[in-house]
């Protein structure tokens, strides 16, 4: 158990240097077996056995006579293959420390910045989330494009470029929620406070509601035993 253990956390960051931190780029060959597992600090063996299990999930190929490289279609892997309730709760956690940080600045930004239209944009598309909630209907894609546009309204291209993460953990937190009922009623309540600061302009508000309403996402799923910002 301890080996396999220790073989899914390198798997898991030698997919993080070539994902997240982009330090290997689709095409690219691996380092040379010895240099990595020094690298990484774990055994040839070991590494051998997190790179067959990045190969089983398409991250990285095997070329017969030239070694490991990185998949063409790493970019469009969602699920890497770290499956569990751990792996979905880590993964949660790193999302939500990720948007608890973004998300409440983002907030501000975009009711600075924000033209009549998108404001107007942001007020119906939190209206839809809520009837969503009131309904009883999936309210993924809903909840999804309200913080899209939220982030959108930034006019920043890299909180732009970050969407793609955010739509993930809107998706993720919906699905896994441990409360579904309870996460509905506090996003129905945080999404009133929020939409009634970017109705009159209130940035300072809108960046405290948004913190709210990331505390509250991340202690009924269970993540608030984490440290969090």
């Amino acid at each position: 158990m301890e080996k396999q253990s220790l073989t899914q956390q390198t798997a898991r960051r030698l997919y993080g240097r070539i994902v997240a931190e982009g330090g290997l780029a689709p095409g690219d060959k691996l380092p040379n077996e010895l240099d990595l597992s020094q690298e990484l600090g774990v055994s040839r063996t070991t590494l051998r056995e997190a790179v067959r299990m990045l190969v089983a999930q398409g991250v990285l190929e095997v070329r017969r006579g030239k070694g490991t490289f990185v998949s063409d279609r790493v970019e469009d892997i969602d699920d890497f293959g770290f499956t569990g309730l751990s792996r979905v709760k880590g993964q949660l956690r790193d999302l939500f420390e990720l948007r608890s940080i973004f998300e409440p600045q983002a907030a501000r930004l975009a009711c600075r910045r924000a033209t009549a239209e998108e404001r107007a944009d942001i007020l119906a598309k939190g209206r839809a989330v809520e009837d969503c909630i009131r309904s009883g209907a999936d309210r993924t894609q809903a909840d999804a494009a309200f913080h899209a546009a939220i982030v959108r309204a930034t006019h920043n291209e890299f909180m732009v470029r970050l969407l793609p993460l955010i739509q993930r953990a809107v998706a993720t937190a919906v699905e896994t929620g441990d409360d579904a009922q309870r996460l509905a009623e506090d996003t129905l309540r945080d999404h009133a406070l929020l939409l009634e600061f970017f109705a009159r302009g209130d940035e300072e508000g809108a960046l405290h509601a948004m913190a709210i309403h990331m505390r509250h996402a991340v202690d009924e799923m269970g993540l608030s035993e984490e440290e969090m910002p």
